[in-house]
């Protein structure tokens, strides 16, 4: 068994100088802590990978292709390979749990 606090992620993330962490790789997958501040720009691409998103803390808007939906703590969303998506009007500071499968990079 593997387990993490999302405290201690946090405290790992902003020493590293970050906006993203990855704290696990497996053969099929790969989850990390990714981080925008109030008001940041998101500067994510497509990515070749399935990906689920579990907002732990934060507000903001989502654009994934051409829908926009509104999240915060609780929200989960996935996130098809090679579709663009960001995360966008970012009005408190956002932390968000990210599942890919296959692993990234």
């Amino acid at each position: 068994m593997k387990a993490f606090r999302l405290d201690e992620l946090e405290a790992e993330r902003a020493a590293n100088d970050g906006a993203y962490l990855q704290f696990l790789r497996e053969r099929n997958m790969s989850v990390g802590l990714y981080a925008l501040d109030a008001g940041d720009l998101d500067p994510q691409k497509p990515h070749s990978q399935d990906e689920v998103y579990l907002v732990v803390s934060g507000r903001a808007s989502l654009t994934v292709g051409f829908e926009t939906t509104q999240v915060a703590r609780g929200s989960v969303v996935y996130v098809p390979a090679g579709i663009a998506h960001k995360f966008h009007h970012i009005t408190e500071d956002l932390r968000v749990v990210v599942v890919f499968s296959p692993p990234e990079g």
